[in-house]
């Protein structure tokens, strides 16, 4: 596992997006957390203006960069508003 694809979602579409990501064959696992984004308001309801952030959904995948391309690639299914960024992970590993 050499890179790390970080994918920020609005929450209504949490669940869309953990069942196409458990359909990849390239994801073996991945965290979802609750996050706040901070940034220009043009997507931001009027409520979320004002409080200054908006609440998304964090999903990171620790994969092969070779099978990030497939992964993009099917995003535009599960839906729109999608931000994403990929890291390159230079060590990764399980203690059990």
């Amino acid at each position: 596992m050499d890179t790390l694809l970080v994918l920020n979602v609005d929450p209504r579409l949490e669940e869309e997006l953990i069942d196409f990501l458990l359909r990849q064959d390239g994801v073996t696992g991945f965290t979802a957390q609750v996050v706040y984004g901070h940034g220009p308001g043009g997507h931001m309801t009027l409520a979320e203006q004002v409080a200054g952030r908006r609440k998304r959904v964090q999903v990171q995948v620790l994969m092969q960069a070779a099978d990030v391309r497939a992964v993009l690639d099917g995003l535009p299914g599960v839906g729109r508003d999608i931000v994403w960024w990929q890291q390159p992970v230079s060590a990764s590993g399980r203690i059990d």
